[in-house]
Order: C-alpha cells, then sequence, then structure tokens
C-alpha cells in the first residue's frame, strides 16, 4: 500500500500541476485574449481522451496474460507516455501541439489509473477499504499541493515544470512495478463488453450517476481558480494565491480522509458520510457565491478539502462494493471513472456560458453548490451499501 501511495502521488502531480498553472500560464502565453477559451479546449479534448481510454484500458487490464503480471504492464507503459507527453508539452509552441501533448498525458495517466485503481478490490479486503480510499485522497491532495510546490518554487521556468511532472510521474510508477507482486492471469474470462445494466445493476448506476455529479461540482469549483483569482479577486500573485489555497485544502482533506475513512470501516457505513461531505462542500461553494473575495476563498478552500477528503475515502469503499463482476473490475472500475473524466469534458464548455451569461464566477460557484447538492440525493438511491 506504500507502493501504491508513492504511484498515485505521482499520478495526481503530473494531473493537477498541469492543470491548477502549467496549462493556465501556457494558455495565456500562446493566446493572451482567449486564455480561457484555449484552457477550455486543451482540458476538454483531453479529459474526452481519458474519459474513453480508462473503461477500454481497464477492460484490456482485465484479460492481459503477460508473464510480468495482469496490472503492472498497463501502469509503467502508461507512465510512459504521460511522460512524452508532458516532454511534447514543454516545447509546445501553438495550441494544437499544446492539445496532442495533454491528450498524450491523459492516454498514459489513464492507463496507469485503471491498473492502480484496480488493485483496491484485488487486495484489498471490504472492511480496509474506506481507510485506503483515505490513502487514495491523501496522494491526491498531495500530488496537488506538492504539484504547485514544484511548478510555483522549486522548478519556475515552464518547460522545466513539464519535465520535473514527467521524471516524477515515472520515478513512481517504476517504483510500485519493481517493488509488488502482480497476479498472472492464465485465463481470459469472459463476458467481452461494455454495458452495464442499468436494469440489472441499479445500484451501479445511481452510484456512477452520484459521482458524475460531485465530480462535476468539483470541476465548477477547482478549474478556473487560477483564472478566478488572477480576474476576479484580483491577486497581486495567482500562483502564489493559488499555492496558498492549495496547502489550506490539502491539511483539511487529509484529516478528512483518515478520520472519516477510518470511521466509516469501523461501523461499516458508507452513505452518511457522503452525504456529510456533500452538504459541507456544498456550502463551501456557497460562501463563493455570496461573497467570491480572497478572504472568504481561505474559508472555503479547507471546507471543501475536508468534505472532498471525507466523500473521496468513503466512494472508493462504496463503489467498489456495487461493481458487478469480479472478474471485470479493472474494467467497470474504468466506467466508473468516466464520471471522473466526462466532468472535465463538459464543464470547461458549460463554464465558458456560465462565466458569460450567468453570474460569472458567483453564477459558477452556485452551479457547484447545486450539483454536489444533487450528488447526495442520488447517492441515497443506492440499497445494498449503507
Amino acid at each position: 500500500m506504500a507502493w501504491l501511495f508513492i504511484a498515485n502521488l505521482g499520478l495526481w502531480l503530473a494531473v493537477y500541476a498541469p492543470i491548477q498553472i502549467l496549462l493556465p500560464r501556457q494558455a495565456e502565453l500562446l493566446d493572451k485574449a482567449n486564455k480561457t477559451f484555449v484552457f477550455g479546449v486543451v482540458t476538454g479534448v483531453g479529459a474526452f481522451v481519458a474519459m474513453v481510454a480508462v473503461p477500454l484500458i481497464g477492460f484490456l487490464s482485465d484479460r492481459t496474460t503477460s508473464r510480468f503480471g495482469r496490472r503492472h504492464p498497463w501502469t509503467l507503459s502508461g507512465s510512459i507516455v504521460a511522460a512524452a507527453g508532458l516532454g511534447v508539452l514543454a516545447n509546445a509552441q501553438s495550441v494544437l501541439v499544446m492539445t496532442l501533448g495533454w491528450c498524450m498525458v491523459q492516454a498514459g495517466i489513464s492507463s496507469m489509473l485503471a491498473a492502480l485503481t484496480a488493485a483496491v478490490p484485488d487486495r484489498v479486503p471490504v472492511e480496509q477499504r474506506a481507510t485506503v480510499g483515505g490513502q487514495f485522497g491523501i496522494s491526491q491532495m498531495l500530488g496537488t499541493v506538492l504539484g504547485a510546490v514544484v511548478v510555483t518554487t522549486l522548478v519556475t521556468a515552464l518547460p522545466a515544470g513539464y519535465l520535473a511532472c514527467a521524471v516524477i510521474v515515472l520515478v513512481g510508477a517504476l517504483f510500485f512495478v519493481v517493488r509488488t507482486p502482480d497476479t498472472q492471469l492464465i485465463v481470459k474470462p469472459v463476458r467481452p463488453t461494455f454495458w452495464i445494466s442499468p436494469r440489472e445493476h441499479p445500484d451501479f448506476t445511481w452510484a456512477w450517476l452520484g459521482h458524475f455529479m460531485l465530480n462535476v461540482g468539483n470541476a465548477f469549483g477547482t478549474l478556473y481558480l487560477y483564472f478566478f483569482l488572477s480576474d476576479e479577486v484580483h491577486h497581486p500573485s495567482p500562483d502564489q494565491g493559488l499555492l496558498e489555497l492549495m496547502v489550506l485544502y490539502g491539511v483539511a482533506l487529509t484529516a478528512g480522509a483518515v478520520l472519516f475513512g477510518a470511521r466509516s470501516d469501523r461501523s461499516g457505513r458508507r452513505k452518511p458520510y457522503v452525504y456529510g461531505a456533500s452538504v459541507v462542500m456544498a456550502f463551501a461553494a456557497l460562501l463563493l457565491v455570496v461573497s467570491p473575495t480572497w478572504p472568504v476563498a481561505l474559508v472555503a478552500s479547507p471546507l471543501l478539502g475536508i468534505g472532498f477528503g471525507t466523500y473521496l475515502a468513503v466512494a472508493i469503499a462504496l463503489l467498489t462494493q456495487v461493481l458487478p463482476a469480479a472478474s471485470d473490475r479493472a474494467k467497470d472500475l474504468g466506467v466508473i471513472n468516466v464520471a471522473n473524466a466526462l466532468p472535465q469534458v463538459i464543464a470547461p464548455l458549460l463554464t465558458t456560458v456560465i462565466l458569460a451569461n450567468l453570474g460569472g464566477y458567483r453564477g459558477l460557484f452556485a452551479a457547484s453548490a447545486l450539483a454536489t447538492a444533487l450528488a447526495a440525493v442520488l447517492m441515497s438511491r443506492v440499497r445494498s451499501v449503507v
């Protein structure tokens, strides 16, 4: 689990350092007048690639009979593709090349994500999964915060920032593959289909929809933070401001993931923690609706962190408990991960409309609160998990 934590840390750093800082900077350098549109196009196309790649690679991982194992080949090859994409971004001089590089990163990260996520139901008992989910949440948070530190403090040049992310994602994957065993699949499982019937598996469907809506709300609340600090708050240093918010967010996320993940495992209950997390996250967004200012952002950030940390810990457990078949874990988790990626496709498009026509950043944070609250309503329809 320690090596899984490190591999996930490298994965999330390679995602969030570009999304939060490097890609917005690059969009501004390439086309300052249309920076939000460029950023939305690049992240949206990349998220579409991830949406397609995660279930596909999960499907292939479930059926891989390599002598090197079932999951490890996809973890390592994914890290290589992601690192190559970060190298392309480091030298991108046009929006087209920038988009191509980010698509490569998302394809590689998708391969890693499909394999690493499947390790949880492969190896972790149900009664420990929220604790492990908390570790996933902490690795995601640390990836976000450390990524911001790396590219704003340690390596400030844009190309060097991308290359630093490339090295980190490669090293994390390599250590995990070398230091952990992987089951070798002898016979490929049957049931080669991506379709999961909502009628046959209603709990899976409701959990997917709830997870999707919570990620929509989170995307509305976090994807445009750099531009929010720059254009709405008029922070004198958006890079530094974002780093401060990420530190507060990260500390609170860690507390939520550790504390409530362990409590969920001890009680065996999942949904009450999902409800509580949704309420806290919606409240944090509403604070920014009332007052989209720097002091309020300092309050909203840790609230969002503790809510999202609690959700991430418990969601891993809940979602793995509604999977239709053990033989298709990686594929089915890949379908669930579409609920992570699809919001990254539609959120930039919707955000552009909201910012221009529906109240600016106040409207955006109101949409975040609404989507997050709706997630709790959808999750309440899951019957097989308490």
